[in-house]
Parts: structure tokens; C-alpha cells; sequence
């Protein structure tokens, strides 16, 4: 054994805590994940063929990461070395490979797990390069983040990359009555059973993460094999539960998935989902103001002019935040979310601003026209600042014939209002003032 073999001796099974003891062995205990390892599917054949090259495994916590990592060292019969990012540095990472290297002189194959694999800088993911491409280690890395932003493009492009999902309900269900009867790693000692919906309230509250679903059967277990019924109830459960902690990184991919679900229902005018997505942002810990400036900027990117109250509601909401504080505040941004959910949308004012953008990105950055310029100083008016100006208030139509785009975009429209709420006012609006100007221009020609 190396110095930095990281197998250790079997811990007594009532030593471990039950998700460890419940780690499955083999791929047919392992629950979940069939779109890649049922009979045919991509890794399953890999695994058969004894051919897994270096894989990255992209899923969230308890969906079996390095439970996977392991069977497959036991199936190809390859050393498992267990690599921490948290915990490790470029001199560990030499000190695996030299040990890797050498034991493939003697025939023997090493599958390097590297959990975490997201906390490693890029220097350290280059570390591994040159040991991969030489055939010294099969790498397998896990995270819960997108591997498309943290992990090198080197090593991903010589690595596989394979999505794990959270498990299903039904799949921790499941989970959780075979660890009751389980009588070599389980629970059976305890002589206890379950209500069924007590065992799905801890699949919900699981979320699709085992690991939470065993934690929680245990210490209810504990709790009903002190009672004379020996039943795990609802109520046990509750009392094991006590709060429910949400699963959430506000630095990670969830933290943008929740925003874009929220920023999307609204969108869609649900207002039901937009409160779903709300809480569970707001419940999970998410600063309150981020939140609030995000609901602000769907108040003039969907909404706009269509409901020009929508941005006035949302700084109110922002308001109630610095004022309330949270949780009090959290009903002045459920209030935001419904009134913009309902509220009549149009992207008109964002695909305006958008296109000007564009115009002032790639035209020429022509001069303001000398008529639309002030005139403070006698040399400016002598050389036509201001002149041919006309004044909107003293026309009667209050709309002058009169160019304000400079000459390289003089005809250019941006804005396209809706037929949604108060845009319809508003087209109505800008057509009567094309008609007016367009009199004017025919009857008081400009000077």
C-alpha cells in the first residue's frame, strides 16, 4: 500500500452510518440512472467491454457519483484510488501518478476518482493530462457543477462526459424498505416497519439525493424502535425532519436554473409556477435583493411599456426589503411576481434598445445634426448651431416635420409597440404623431 493508497480497513457495519453501510456493491443493488447503465446503454457497454477510458460524472448529490466509481474498479478489476479536491494539491496529485505509473509496469490498472473535480484550479486539472493521454490512470471525476464551465476543455475532450439525474420517489422508496429488512448492512435489527406515506414524506423531502433518504429512515428508525408499536409514522418522520433544508449554491449552476425557471414562468404569464420558483429560491437562502433586482429587470425586459406600472411595483418591492426585511418582505416579492405574471407583456422597449445597440456598434458615429445642437455663444449660431430648430410647443400640432437621427439613420424605427396593454395606446399614439408630422412637413416646410 502506497502513502497515499487511500483503502482503509472495513469500519464495523454498526459503526458507519447507514447510507455508507447501504452503498451499493454491484450494478445490479445500484438503483437509478438507466439511461446510461440499462443492458445497451452507452456506459453499461463500456463497462462490459472492460473499455471505460477516462469518464466525468455530472449529476447532484446522493445520485451514486462515487458509488458508480467503485463498482466499475471492481468490474475491470483496477486499483480505486479515492482523490478529494478539497483536500489535495499538485503535490498529492504527483505523488498518485508516480505511484500509477509504477504499478502499470506490473500489469496492474489504476482508476483514479477525483470527487469534487470543479475545485481543482486549472493547473491542477493540467496535472492529470499527460498521466490520462499515457494510459497511467482511468480517470473518473464528479461534480454537481456543469463540466462545460469547470472542468478544461483539454481534459474534457479526452474524457466522457455522462449525466447522472436525481433519483425518482419511487426509486427512494424503494431504497428505503430494503434497508429496512436489510439484516447484513440495514436495519432489521431494530424489528421495525414503515406507513407508506411516511416513507414517501422522506423520498419528497429527499429530493432525489439517497443519501438524505437514509439519513432521515435512520434516526426515525432509532425514534420507532423505542416506541411499543415499533412503526415509523408520519409524525416520526416530521419529528426527524424538523426543517427541511433545501439543496442550493448560490455561487452554483442551481442558483441560475431557479432565476431562469422563475424568469421564465413569468414570462409565460403562470403566475402559480412563478410563486413555486420564488419560494424555493427564497426558502433555500437566496439574497433577497438579487432576487428583487431580477425582478426588476423582468418588469422592463417582458412588460415594458405594455404595463408601465410593473417597474414601479417591483422597486416597491425592492423598498419593502430594505424596509421589512426578510422573511417579511417575502410576500412583497410574491406580490411582484403575480402582478408581473399577469400583467400584459411585450419585449417591445428590449428588442428596440437591443437593435440600437447594434446601429451604434456598427455605423459611423455621425455628428448630431446643428439643429438639434444648443447655441450658448455667438461664433456657435454664426456657424449654424441651433439653426433651423423648431419648436414643438408653438406649432399647433406640437410635432415638428423634423429630423433627429443623424443623416446616416434618418429613417431608421426601433421601436415597434404591441397591440398588449397600454401599447395599444401607444401605437395608436406614435401613428397620430407620423400623420401629424407628415401634414406639417407638407403644409410649414422647414426652414
Amino acid at each position: 500500500m502506497s502513502l497515499f493508497d487511500t483503502s482503509r480497513p472495513e469500519q464495523s457495519d454498526r459503526d458507519r452510518p447507514l447510507a455508507d453501510r447501504m452503498r451499493p456493491r454491484t450494478l445490479d443493488e445500484f438503483a437509478g440512472q438507466e439511461h446510461i447503465l440499462a443492458p445497451g446503454k452507452p456506459l453499461r457497454v463500456q463497462i462490459d467491454r472492460d473499455d471505460i477510458g477516462s469518464l466525468i460524472f455530472w449529476g447532484p448529490p446522493g445520485v451514486g457519483k462515487t458509488t458508480l466509481a467503485k463498482i466499475i474498479a471492481a468490474m475491470t478489476h483496477a486499483d480505486f484510488i479515492e482523490f478529494s479536491a478539497v483536500l489535495s494539491g499538485i503535490k498529492e496529485i504527483k505523488q498518485v501518478m508516480a505511484d500509477a505509473e509504477r504499478v502499470r509496469q506490473y500489469g496492474t490498472r489504476t482508476i483514479l476518482f477525483v470527487d469534487e473535480i470543479h475545485r481543482f484550479n486549472r493547473a491542477q486539472q493540467d496535472a492529470f493530462l499527460p498521466h490520462v493521454e499515457r494510459g497511467n490512470i482511468k480517470l473518473i471525476g464528479a461534480t454537481t457543477e456543469n463540466p462545460s464551465f469547470e472542468v478544461n476543455s483539454a481534459l474534457l475532450s479526452r474524457s466522457r462526459v455522462y449525466t447522472l439525474t436525481p433519483l425518482t420517489e419511487e426509486q427512494i422508496v424503494g431504497l428505503l424498505r430494503r434497508a429496512l429488512t436489510d439484516t447484513e448492512r440495514g436495519l432489521a435489527e431494530l424489528h421495525v416497519t414503515a406507513e407508506d406515506i411516511a416513507l414517501a414524506r422522506i423520498a419528497a423531502y429527499a429530493s432525489g439525493d439517497a443519501r438524505s433518504g437514509y439519513n432521515v429512515l435512520e434516526v426515525a428508525a432509532q425514534a420507532a424502535g423505542a416506541t411499543s408499536e415499533r412503526i415509523i409514522t408520519e409524525q416520526i418522520v416530521a419529528d426527524a425532519l424538523q426543517r427541511r433544508v433545501l439543496r442550493y449554491d448560490k455561487s452554483g449552476e442551481e442558483h441560475y436554473n431557479l432565476i431562469s425557471a422563475l424568469h421564465k414562468s413569468v414570462r409565460n404569464s403562470d403566475p402559480d409556477a412563478a410563486l413555486y420558483w420564488l419560494a424555493r429560491m427564497i426558502e433555500s437562502g437566496e439574497d433577497a435583493l438579487y432576487i428583487a433586482r431580477r425582478v426588476v429587470r423582468m418588469a422592463v425586459e417582458d412588460i415594458g411599456l405594455a404595463d408601465p406600472n410593473a417597474l414601479a411595483l417591483t422597486l416597491a418591492a425592492k423598498d419593502a426589503i430594505d424596509f421589512l426585511g426578510m422573511p417579511e418582505a417575502n410576500l412583497a416579492l410574491a406580490q411582484a411576481v403575480v402582478y408581473l405574471s399577469i400583467a400584459p407583456k411585450s419585449n417591445a422597449l428590449y428588442t428596440a434598445y437591443g437593435d440600437v445597440q447594434a446601429d451604434v456598434e456598427k455605423t459611423a458615429a455621425d455628428p448630431v445634426p446643428l439643429h438639434l445642437r444648443n447655441a450658448p455663444t455667438k461664433l456657435m449660431k454664426e456657424i449654424g448651431y441651433g439653426s433651423g430648430y423648431q419648436y414643438a410647443h408653438d406649432l399647433e400640432a406640437k410635432v415638428a416635420d423634423m429630423q433627429c437621427l443623424p443623416d446616416n439613420l434618418k429613417d431608421r424605427v426601433y421601436y415597434h409597440p404591441t397591440d398588449q396593454g397600454i401599447e395599444q395606446r401607444i401605437r395608436t399614439r406614435l401613428e397620430e404623431i407620423r400623420r401629424r408630422k407628415s401634414q406639417h412637413g407638407d403644409s410649414e416646410p422647414q426652414s
